[in-house]
């Protein structure tokens, strides 16, 4: 006979249970299949291909690594900001400021896109918690809010429960990510090539985090300004194959 779970195991097993589906949620946060649009751009690597900016393996490295630091140093500390106090009086804040911040057209664009999506997903699919849904709700149709997607990152992080770390590196990871498969298609790298290349730089990015995470909003700033001004050349290609 099987003997009475004791109310402080019950509890502890209820709050086992409980975490792992957190975790469950975290990941598909990261997932590529999530429909949230970033398969679409290049962050401005197409442009940089077009211009003759990249031309070789190892030029598309160096892009890569730019581009993570200049991610860094600028949307980090939006997405830490926001997973900081998830609530929707923050979130308008930084929306508002990266909105003001975000001077390249294209970029602006890119962001708005994919945050809108990210959001409308989030509150679809993580039902768990309903002040996705609620603070979404209440912000459509306002005209102040953009939708930019490092502050709605952090928002969805930190009411999923991740912690700052975990985000911030969450949210490098899916950059490189991005911009890697956009190299693929682009026919700049194969696949096994670029599988091999994103763990390699993997490291260098594990640098760059430790350098510019646990920032304020207030401390963000562009290290690569040449990449903004590629990417904002991007609405001028004659023919695109992404839509940044």
């Amino acid at each position: 006979m099987e003997e009475p779970i004791e109310e402080d195991e019950r509890s502890e097993i209820v709050a086992s249970r409980r975490a792992s589906c957190t975790q469950w949620s975290q990941w598909q946060l990261l997932d590529s299949i999530l429909p949230t649009g970033g398969f679409a751009h290049s962050f401005g690597l197409e442009a940089a291909v077009q211009t003759r900016l990249v031309s070789s393996p190892k030029d598309l490295e160096a892009h890569i690594i730019h581009l993570l630091d200049n991610t860094a140093s600028l949307l980090l500390p939006f997405v830490y900001s926001a997973l900081k106090s998830p609530v929707i009086e923050t979130w308008h804040k930084l929306d508002q400021l990266l909105n003001a911040t975000l001077t390249n057209q294209v970029s602006s664009k890119a962001s708005i896109s994919q945050g809108s999506a990210l959001f409308r997903v989030a509150a679809s699919v993580f039902t768990e918690i309903p002040n996705l849904k609620v603070i979404r709700d209440a912000s459509l149709g306002c005209k102040n809010v953009h939708f930019h997607h490092a502050p709605i990152f952090g928002l969805i992080c930190g009411l999923l429960g991740m912690d700052p770390e975990t985000s911030q590196r969450a949210y490098l990871f899916i950059t490189l990510r991005d911009v890697v498969s956009a190299a693929t298609r682009l026919n700049l790298v194969g696949p096994m090539g670029a599988s091999v290349m994103q763990h390699r730089i993997a490291v260098v990015a594990e640098t760059v985090l430790e350098k510019w995470m646990d920032r304020e909003a207030s401390e963000a700033c562009q290290t690569s300004p040449l990449l903004d001004v590629v990417q904002g050349c991007h609405g001028y290609l004659f023919s695109r194959l992404f839509c940044s």
